[in-house]
């Protein structure tokens, strides 16, 4: 009789625990979202270990055809698990999930409708949101700037999760593939995970490297001119290994 009514009192707890689970939004799971998930996950980790975000700020997303896989909001990425996944289709609508997408969701799908990116990661690099409050652009402090395009640009200030802030992310990444935004953090894109992630570290080091050059009491970092940066530029999309 005891076990009996444990047997009673098991079913009854599971039929309640189910009822606490949110049923999921849209289609399952594809083998290669799933996989593109994890590599999110890690690389959403990666800016935190690396001190480009703190807490839940900043965010990531990855492209898998037509839906865009990215991370939730106030989620600590620490406890994103494989069954987390969060996806939305071009125009902003849930596919994937029931977790609540991150509110930065206008930025990232910009730049997927206008550009070939297929991997978003923003930021609020400490160095680099400092460099934002107080110039329109990085000046050309080093050659690497050839490899985002050209001299990064500041986009103006504007409330976080707006189509404003969006647009004017756009006019600042034009022919770019990453930038600042004022008083906010960095924006980069690229073709991975890994490019996109690079880029802002990249970012986040010329900002660091600015700043410190420029905090010497009565000397002047020397800038590069365009042509210098436009020639690293054209050196820099033939290095590496040819796969």
């Amino acid at each position: 009789m005891a076990e009996q009514r444990r047997d009673q009192r098991d079913e009854r707890d599971a039929r309640e625990g189910a009822r606490d689970v949110p049923e999921g939004r849209g289609r399952g799971v594809g083998a290669e979202e799933a996989r593109a998930w994890q590599a999110l996950v890690a690389t959403a980790r990666r800016t935190v270990a690396d001190g480009l975000v703190v807490g839940t700020s900043g965010n990531v997303s990855v492209r898998v055809g037509d839906t865009v896989l990215v991370t939730p909001s106030g989620l600590p990425y620490d406890r994103l698990t494989p069954d987390d996944v969060t996806g939305v289709d071009l125009d902003g609508r849930q596919v994937l999930g029931t977790l609540v997408p991150t509110s930065e969701l206008p930025m990232h799908l910009a730049v997927y409708r206008t550009t070939d990116a297929r991997a978003v990661v923003h930021t609020h690099a400490v160095h680099a949101t400092a460099v934002s409050t107080l110039v329109p652009e990085l000046p050309a402090i080093h050659y690497m700037a050839g490899a985002l395009g050209g001299p990064v640009r500041v986009a103006p200030y504007a409330a976080y999760g707006t189509d404003e802030l969006a647009e004017n992310m756009l006019q600042a990444l034009a022919d770019r593939t990453a930038c600042l935004l004022q008083n906010h953090g960095t924006m980069a894109y690229g073709t991975t995970l890994d490019q996109a992630y690079d880029r802002t570290a990249q970012l986040e080091w010329m900002c660091r490297l600015w700043l410190t050059a420029s905090s010497v009491p009565g000397l002047s970092p020397t800038l590069l001119s365009r042509a210098q940066v436009d020639e690293a530029g054209e050196k820099l999309r033939a290095y590496g290994q040819r796969k």
